[in-house]
């Protein structure tokens, strides 16, 4: 496992050091991965936190280890990322799952 800094802001040179994907990979996965959005600085440079450089390491493990494709990939951090929202009770997702199995009983229902 890759040893992180205790840092709480990384450039992109620094990240691709750490990940080993190219800094061009990396700009590129931004585009494809909507979790994927690290801030810009008052100069406009990418300033990764840890959390991002995580991520960068379990697409990267997806990509290159397990071969995923893009899609494939992208299907599956946004599975995690559901995941994750449902554990830490993020406000309203709770309300919309409720909401959901409400109207599923309700075609259940009909449909019996």
């Amino acid at each position: 496992m890759t040893k992180i800094p205790n840092k709480f802001f990384f450039r992109i040179g620094e990240v691709s050091k750490l990940t080993g994907v190219e800094p061009h990979v990396l700009r590129y996965w931004e585009t494809e991965f909507k979790t994927l959005r690290p801030k810009k600085n008052k100069a406009g440079q990418r300033v990764y936190k840890k959390k991002d450089v995580l991520l960068i390491l379990n697409i990267k493990e997806l990509l290159y280890q397990q071969k995923y494709t893009i899609a494939g990939a992208k299907k599956r951090i946004e599975e995690e990322h559901g995941l994750a929202d449902l554990a830490t009770g993020k406000p309203g997702l709770q309300a919309t799952l409720e909401q959901a199995k409400a109207e599923l009983r309700e075609v259940i229902d009909i449909l019996e």
